[in-house]
C-alpha cells in the first residue's frame, strides 16, 4: 500500500509502480480514482498509464486501464456470422425499418450490422459510410446505395479497415444513424468491445451521428469487452432479441433509452 502522506512526494516512475501494482491486484483501475488516491491530476494520470501502455503492461479502456494479459479472444467475422443467426436476422429487419431513402448512415465491422445490410439493398439515395469490408462487398449489387469507406489499416480478423486518421473526411457528412454492435452492453461500461483499435473508431463515430443505434444479441447483455466506446447516455435506441435479461433491459430502459424487442 501507498503511504497516504506521502502519495504526492512520489517520483513518477514510483507511482507508476504502484499503479501497475493496483492493477495486478484489483484487474483494473480508473483514472479518476488514481487521481484522488495519488493527488495528482488526471492529466498526469492518463500520461503514467500511457508510459504503461508503451511498456506494453496495460492496455488503455474508456476512463481507466487493465491488464494487457487480459485481453479477450475476438472472433473471427465468419465464425461470428453463424452464431445467433436467426435472432440477428431478426434485428437486422427491425434496424433496416429504420432507414429511410435518401438517409446517410453508418455501419460498424459486427456481425449484427452486416445482417442488416442485406435489407436495405433497394433503398434509393441512401449513403452507407462503413469501414467494414463486408458491408462493402454486400452493397455490390445495389445500385441505389453509395458506399463512403475511410481508409485505414487492414484487420483481417474483422475484415475491416482501422484507425482514426481517415475519418476526418466524413464530417462533411449529416449521418442520421449509426448502427453499432457490441461485445457487450453493460452498466456503467456502456458498449464495450474486444478490440482498442475498433473501439477507438466506434467512439469517435458515435459522435458523428445523430442517432446512436445498438444492434445485438441477448448473449450481448452484462457483458463487458475490453474497451468502451459509448456511455450508455450516447445510446438512443437498442435493437435485441426477446430473450433478453428483463432486469438489465428495465435498467437501460430507465435511463431513457427505447429498446426494441425483436
Amino acid at each position: 500500500m501507498v503511504d497516504s502522506l506521502n502519495v504526492k512526494d512520489l517520483y513518477p516512475e514510483e507511482r507508476r509502480r504502484h499503479i501497475l501494482d493496483r492493477i495486478r491486484q484489483n484487474g483494473r483501475v480508473s483514472v479518476s480514482r488514481l487521481s484522488q488516491a495519488f493527488g495528482v491530476s488526471e492529466v498526469t494520470i492518463r500520461a503514467d498509464l500511457q508510459a504503461l501502455v508503451d511498456r506494453n503492461l496495460v492496455v488503455r479502456t474508456h476512463g481507466g486501464a487493465i491488464l494487457a494479459s487480459h485481453r479477450l479472444p475476438e472472433l473471427s467475422l465468419s465464425f461470428r456470422q453463424q452464431q445467433q443467426i436467426l435472432e440477428k436476422s431478426r434485428i437486422g429487419e427491425a434496424g433496416a425499418a429504420m432507414v429511410s431513402d435518401g438517409d446517410a448512415i453508418f455501419l460498424d465491422t459486427s456481425s449484427t450490422a452486416l445482417a442488416l445490410a442485406s435489407h436495405i439493398k433497394n433503398r434509393r439515395e441512401l449513403t452507407i459510410i462503413t469501414n467494414s469490408l463486408a458491408v462493402v462487398q454486400a452493397m455490390l449489387d445495389a445500385p441505389g446505395v453509395t458506399v463512403v469507406m475511410p481508409g485505414g489499416t487492414l484487420r483481417r480478423e474483422t475484415a475491416s479497415l482501422i484507425g482514426i486518421d481517415g475519418l476526418t473526411m466524413l464530417q462533411q457528412f449529416n449521418v442520421q444513424k449509426g448502427f453499432f454492435g457490441a461485445h457487450g452492453i453493460s452498466k456503467p461500461e456502456g458498449l464495450t468491445d474486444v478490440s482498442v483499435a475498433e473501439a477507438e473508431v466506434k467512439r469517435m463515430l458515435v459522435g458523428m451521428c445523430r442517432q446512436v443505434i445498438t444492434v445485438l444479441d441477448a448473449s450481448k447483455w452484462g457483458r463487458v469487452g475490453l474497451a468502451s466506446f459509448a456511455d450508455l447516455e450516447n445510446v438512443d435506441y437498442v435493437i435485441t432479441d426477446d430473450e433478453a435479461p428483463a432486469e438489465l433491459v428495465d435498467q437501460v430502459r430507465g435511463i431513457g433509452i427505447e429498446v426494441l424487442l425483436v
